[in-house]
């Protein structure tokens, strides 16, 4: 495996990031699980360790929400063709009232990708004082996603929106009765004993792992006019006191390999925590969306994708914006984690666009071509 840590190498003196970890797990053994590089520019050039604890960004769309909207189905009080004027009352009325959860989490709802909501949620970079302010900033958002444009008819495409997980975490919050940390916490992560992993932003006392210097930074906000370590980057998030449905969630490689692990298990159509039959719906492209490569919740392979070029098209995964990715095929039970932090010192760093198909592709062939030459 010496060529996969090779390349992580490689990509810190490139500055494709300024460090990172790898997780590697193949046929449900772990065969890489190494860090490399520094946390950051000086004088926060300290190694990276195994256990350092990452901002996973877009992860939390299918480690966090989707998980959640899975478990909720599951457990019958979620319906995934249910219109989402049914637990969203700041939609009725709207072009999107009749948008479908399959909708948002297939990234097919008509939705913007994105809005600079946190400029008027908080100007001056205020987190809410307290749990009644994040849930009146939350209405306040869904009163505005309401007032949005139809970009496109909801199901005859495809927009990556950030705009729909918005609205999907609120979903979450509101059938379960409590904040989506909360929730995935309490119904997922602690029953898992998957630790190293949740929202720091929700102030829970249990969240010390993600303390000091434990956690990556990520870049300097303007914004909130600081160097971010340990609040979430992304800036509607922020605004939302750090809990969302599209980012806010931390943690380590080892703890983002554990929920890889429940998702294969399921998919693989073994018992486990979740829904063997709905695990392989939400990872399995949503057909009669021209051109969409969306499962629910979850990527597939594409050309070009993320990935590579070796994956089969059972495979599953997502990136995350600040420079994290997870990719599963199950087709060979073949799990890799990656995270970084490609945005720090700043977000104009995109080379790690070119290094995740290549770095995806060194990874199969040393685990899946390798034993295949070998017969």
């Amino acid at each position: 495996m010496g060529s996969i840590l090779q390349a992580f190498q490689h990509a810190v003196r490139d500055k494709v990031f300024p460090g990172a970890v790898v997780l590697v797990r193949y046929r449900g053994t772990v065969v890489v699980h190494e860090a490399v590089g520094v946390r950051g520019e000086p004088p926060d050039d300290q190694p990276v360790h195994r256990t350092s604890v990452y901002d996973l960004a877009s992860l939390t769309k299918p480690l966090a929400t989707a998980t959640a909207v899975l478990c909720l189905v599951q457990d019958g009080r979620l319906q995934v063709d249910q219109s989402v004027q049914h637990w969203v009352e700041e939609l009725r009325g709207s072009p999107f009232a009749a948008v479908t959860l399959r909708h948002l989490l297939s990234h097919s709802a008509g939705l913007p990708a994105w809005r600079p909501y946190y400029e008027w949620l908080s100007p001056a970079g205020a987190p809410p004082r307290d749990e009644a302010e994040r849930l009146q900033r939350v209405h306040v958002l869904l009163q505005a996603i309401a007032r949005e444009a139809v970009e496109y008819r909801p199901g005859s495409r495809s927009l990556y929106s950030d705009v729909g997980f918005l609205v999907l975490g609120a979903i979450v919050e509101r059938c379960a009765g409590m904040s989506l940390a909360a929730y995935c916490r309490q119904t997922m992560y602690e029953p898992l004993a998957v630790s190293s992993l949740g929202f720091p932003g929700c102030g829970d006392a249990d969240m010390a792992w993600a303390a000091g210097k434990a956690v990556v930074p990520t870049e300097w906000d303007a914004w909130r006019n600081r160097l971010l370590c340990g609040d979430v980057h992304d800036e509607n998030a922020a605004a939302l006191g750090g809990i969302a449905g599209h980012a806010g969630l931390f943690g380590t490689a080892h703890a983002v390999s554990r929920l890889s692990a429940v998702w294969l298990q399921a998919v693989q159509g073994r018992a486990g925590v979740l829904n063997a039959d709905l695990a392989q719906h939400f990872t399995r492209r949503q057909h009669g969306i021209p051109l969409s490569s969306w499962g629910l919740g979850w990527d597939t392979p594409s050309s070009p994708s993320s990935s590579g070029t070796r994956f089969s098209s059972r495979a599953f995964g997502h990136v995350g914006f600040t420079g994290t990715s997870l990719w599963v095929d199950p087709s060979c039970e073949l799990e890799v984690v990656i995270l970084s932090n490609r945005v720090h010192p700043t977000r104009t760093n995109r080379a790690i666009a070119t290094f995740r198909p290549r770095i995806h592709d060194v990874i199969y062939q040393e685990c899946v071509g390798r034993e295949s030459v070998g017969g």
